[in-house]
Formats: structure tokens, C-alpha cells, sequence
């Protein structure tokens, strides 16, 4: 099949909504791309996060693995919605006084959310689409947040949960063609106060590129294609507040790079990424990370 021809009919496919084998996507946030009228879409998706960059004299290190699954409903053409629980495994390991090492840690279901997508925008084009979508949801207090140990009630950021119904909203732009795809989303989530603690009020900005690295002419006879990736993910996050005191070691400014790789096929993709800190301009003692790596596939049926 000649590739002009391929072209054609991949561009049909986007413009009508299908599920074509070009579409790749963002591995750190959201996408604008629509999931087809009475289909769903899955992701499973684990990671582990490592922080140790501790500037105070406890010498903290902290450990995340876990798991995130998304499951996602067309609606029709321009609605979806999704289901996003995570499993989180966390420890904390801590020097309290020269000369110790403590370990702390807990496992389970962490908090699950559930929010809507609207697309608003959508411009489609022989080998093009780009789309504009809002979304808003909410955080469900579904982890556990009083979690204790031999030495009393974990640190609220050691919990697997926050306690607290927190509304989130934002919106994401998406403009895809047959040889890469950039994707841009900004988003708030406002944090409520559950057992006396709030964590602060989160605002994200992020950006993504996937660019076709093979085949680097389509054919006929290509089943997939192998993208790579280049994320971008900023975090502003207000201080945290314990029964009414804000707490000076918490919030700050994060940047990260994300370089990561997709191997797509009409139906699935396989992806990895590894977020990489380049600024972390946090307050106070607040402990730095080290990287995060995440491994995953997503399923459309």
C-alpha cells in the first residue's frame, strides 16, 4: 500500500474519532483526544518514586511504589469519563536522633478519583486534529488516613490518604498529526482540611511531545510505531496548614523533564517515562526528589 494512501486513511480515522494506531499520548497527565462513543479505555500504569534529598538533619529517605489505574467512558463524541485509583506502597526512613534509623510505612488502596472531560474545541484536517477540552472532577477520601504505627500516627504525607474531598479542574489541548503529537493541560486542585491538616492548594501546568521515531515512512505493512517522549511538568503547591498553623517546611516550586518512550498499535500501548527534578525550589526543610520512573500499558475495548 502506497504511504500517500496510508496518510488518507489515518486521517479518516482521526477525523472520525476512531481509534486509529497513531495515537499516542501524554504519560504524566491527561489528553485532549477523544475516547470513541461506547468504548471504554484502560491504563495500568506503575511507578516508584524515590526522595532523599533531605536538607534538614534527620537524613529522611522516602520510598513510593505503587500502581495507578485509570479507566476511562466514552459517552459520545465529545464526553468521557474516568475512574483513577492508585495502590500505594510508602516508607519513610528516618534518623529522629543521631545515631537511629527508623523505619515507618504503609500499604493500600490510596485516595480514587473520578472526573469528566468535555471536549469544546475540535478542528480536524486531512492529517490533523486539534482539540480543546475542560475537565472537572473530585478526590475521594478512599485511603486510609489515620494509619499508626509502634511510634503513633504516621505523617500525613506518609498516609495513604488525605481524609479530604478535594475538587480538582483544568483543561487540556491537544493537537495531533501523523508524525508527532503535542499535548498541554493546566489544572488546580483545591485541598480541604480532614483531622485537623490540610495540604495545600495545587496548581500544574504540563506539556508533552511525541514524536514517530520508526517506521519513519508509514507503509502498509507497519502494525506499530514507536514514539518518542519529551514531558514537561511544573508544580506550584501552597503550604501545608496543621489545625490552623501553616507549616513553614512545605510547598514550593517543582520542575521536572520527562523523557520517556511509546510503542503504539491500534489498539494498545506499552510506554515508559522517568521524571528528572530540575528545579525544586521548595520551602523551608521540604524533601526534595530524586527521580520518579513509571512503566505502563493502555487498552482500548
Amino acid at each position: 500500500m502506497k504511504p500517500v494512501i496510508v496518510k488518507a486513511i489515518l486521517a479518516g480515522l482521526c477525523v472520525l474519532g476512531v481509534s486509529a494506531p497513531v495515537l499516542a499520548a501524554p504519560q504524566t497527565f491527561n489528553t485532549a483526544l477523544p475516547v470513541a462513543e461506547g468504548e471504554f479505555l484502560f491504563r495500568q500504569q506503575f511507578f516508584a518514586k524515590k526522595a532523599d534529598k533531605d536538607p534538614g538533619p534527620t537524613n529522611r529517605d522516602v520510598t513510593v511504589l505503587g500502581s495507578v489505574s485509570v479507566l476511562g467512558y466514552g459517552i459520545n463524541r465529545d464526553i468521557a469519563v474516568f475512574g483513577v485509583l492508585p495502590v500505594l506502597d510508602k516508607t519513610l526512613k528516618v534518623s529522629p536522633v543521631p545515631g537511629t534509623r527508623v523505619k515507618r510505612s504503609a500499604s493500600g488502596i490510596g485516595d480514587a478519583r473520578l472526573f469528566a472531560r468535555y471536549t469544546v474545541l475540535s478542528k480536524n484536517g486531512p492529517g490533523r486534529s486539534f482539540r480543546i477540552a475542560p475537565f472537572a472532577g473530585i478526590e475521594l477520601p478512599t485511603g486510609k488516613n489515620r494509619v499508626s504505627d509502634g511510634l503513633g500516627t504516621l505523617p500525613a504525607t506518609l498516609q495513604l490518604g488525605s481524609g479530604s474531598w478535594d475538587p480538582f479542574g483544568g483543561v487540556v489541548a491537544t493537537l495531533q498529526t501523523l508524525d508527532y503529537q503535542i499535548d498541554a493541560q493546566a489544572s488546580y486542585k483545591l485541598n480541604t482540611e480532614a483531622n485537623g491538616f490540610r495540604f495545600g492548594d495545587e496548581l500544574r501546568l504540563d506539556a508533552s511531545l511525541q514524536y514517530r521515531l520508526w517506521p519513519s515512512e508509514l507503509t502498509g505493512e507497519t502494525s506499530g510505531f514507536l514514539y518518542g517522549v519529551l514531558e514537561g511538568n511544573f508544580l506550584y503547591q501552597e503550604k501545608n496548614r496543621s489545625n490552623g498553623v501553616t507549616l513553614a517546611n512545605s510547598g514550593g516550586t517543582q520542575l521536572f523533564a520527562s523523557p520517556g518512550v511509546q510503542y503504539v498499535t491500534r489498539r494498545w500501548i506499552a510506554e515508559a517515562i522517568v521524571q528528572i527534578p530540575l528545579v525544586q525550589d521548595l520551602n523551608g526543610t521540604a524533601l526534595k526528589d530524586n527521580y520518579t520512573v513509571r512503566a505502563g500499558f493502555r487498552v482500548n475495548f
